[in-house]
């Protein structure tokens, strides 16, 4: 039966994400079955979904974008089949349906769904972005975002304009992983963990961690510029694509709203300025954002109603500067 993330409940009514499947890796050693080869890789996203804009920034900030294309979905789900009500990621049918959103030219599939088929005949998990396609071999590499943006970071490094950045330098990794294990827990899954709960007791559970993690933040970053010190980091990058929406969707449309991101001084002005990293912006499109959680859980939000706020300016000035040596 095909499910989707709304489908991932425990008998609490707890909200339980289950683990990527496809998990193979690109590498600069030419003898690998998936070479970094400029050209070869396709990544599918949605600009809605979180998981799959960490990948689109790690395209800009290392300078992919012409070795690897993307190509992004409808922000709202779609029915993926004739023969099933399985709702998910969608291609519009031409390149003006949907602003910023473009048919399948790769594999003409109509929807995220059919790469799976296309992939693995008898695959039955969820059908999730981003998906790392090999135009070569005609199948998916990788859905798994956190090794998506480990491959971006380094095995590309040959062909990447900004092969000099570093988001994963070697002598942060452990603290980058502990950061990233808090972060995911208490925020980036946490959010979820809030709006996807079906009873009250795991949804307090999951906003009290929720902001536990956000009040640890606040306070970091009132005494560093970035997670793991002076640095920008793959931590950094995890943190903001959640960021990013929150005041715009997960306080209202998750129930998220005990305190707003823009009523922490120092983590608001943080997202700004990770914002504002040239090419970072152009990842954040929040019409799909909004579009796409406010249009895509009538469990949640049955009508489809989409809030006209906030619409808060994040290329306005932040003060992140005054960490400069």
């Amino acid at each position: 039966m095909a499910r989707s993330a709304l489908d991932e409940m425990s008998a609490t009514g707890a909200f339980i994400r289950t683990a990527s499947t496809f998990r193979n890796s690109i590498s600069r050693h030419p003898n690998s079955p998936f070479p970094a080869e400029s050209g070869r890789y396709h990544l599918y996203v949605s600009y809605a979904c979180p998981w799959a804009s960490r990948c689109l920034a790690y395209l800009k900030i290392k300078g992919l974008s012409k070795a690897i294309t993307f190509t992004s979905v409808k922000p709202i789900w779609g029915m993926t089949k004739d023969t099933d009500h399985h709702m998910g990621w969608v291609f519009p049918v031409s390149d003006t349906e949907e602003p910023d959103a473009e048919p399948d030219y790769l594999n003409g599939a109509k929807s995220i769904r059919e790469l799976y088929d296309l992939a693995s005949a008898n695959y039955s998990g969820k059908y999730t972005v981003p998906v790392l396609w090999d135009k070569k071999m005609k199948t998916i590499v990788n859905n798994e975002s956190e090794e998506i943006i480990r491959m971006f970071n380094t095995e590309f490094n040959d062909i990447a304009e900004h092969a000099e950045v570093d988001l994963y330098p070697l002598h942060l990794q452990s603290q980058i992983n502990i950061v990233n294990d808090w972060v995911y827990d208490g925020i980036n899954n946490g959010v979820y963990k809030c709006g996807f709960a079906k009873k009250q007791a795991p949804y307090d559970e999951a906003v009290t961690k929720l902001y536990e993690a956000l009040d640890k933040c606040e306070e970091i970053l009132s005494k560093q510029r970035y997670l793991c010190g002076e640095t920008l980091t793959e931590a950094d990058i995890r943190l903001f694509v959640t960021l990013i929406r929150f005041d715009e969707v997960y306080a209202v449309h998750f129930k998220c709203n005990k305190k707003l991101l823009r009523e922490y001084p120092n983590i608001f002005d943080y997202t700004k300025e990770i914002f504002q990293i040239p090419g970072v912006g152009s990842t954040v499109n929040m019409e799909h954002i909004k579009k796409h959680y406010y249009g895509s859980h009538p469990s949640i939000n049955p009508f489809g109603i989409i809030p006209r706020g906030p619409n808060l300016d994040y290329s306005a000035p932040h003060d992140r500067n005054r960490f400069s040596k």
